[in-house]
């Protein structure tokens, strides 16, 4: 059976701090793009819990805080006192209209 290629570089000592810097950046890098989506437009929550999520593989203080922002985003969402289903049809006609901008931006 072949082994994945994580298997080869965390094998090392030099290799798994490799591997943590790698994850580090590209995880850092979602998480500082959501964080600026959270003021501008875009799906900043959403971009932040992903960047969250990659640094978690390899860093447990990310995992706290990617459970916290998620507690936090459910407060805030059950604060707004609307139905599961309207939340989600905003959330689906938001992406729709964000998909179809991008192909519209792309195509000019």
């Amino acid at each position: 059976m072949k082994m994945p290629i994580v298997y080869y570089i965390k094998r090392t000592p030099a290799g798994r701090v490799v591997w943590r810097i790698v994850i580090g950046l590209i995880g850092g890098a979602i998480t500082v793009a959501g964080a600026v989506a959270l003021i501008g437009p875009g799906p900043g929550v959403l971009v932040l819990l992903a960047g969250l999520g990659i640094l978690a593989t390899e860093f447990a203080w990310a995992g706290r805080v990617m459970h916290y922002t998620k507690d936090v985003a459910n407060r805030a969402a059950a604060r707004t006192g609307m139905k599961p289903w309207v939340k989600y049809f905003l959330l689906s006609g938001g992406a729709v209209v964000s998909i179809i901008a991008i192909f519209i931006i792309h195509a000019s």
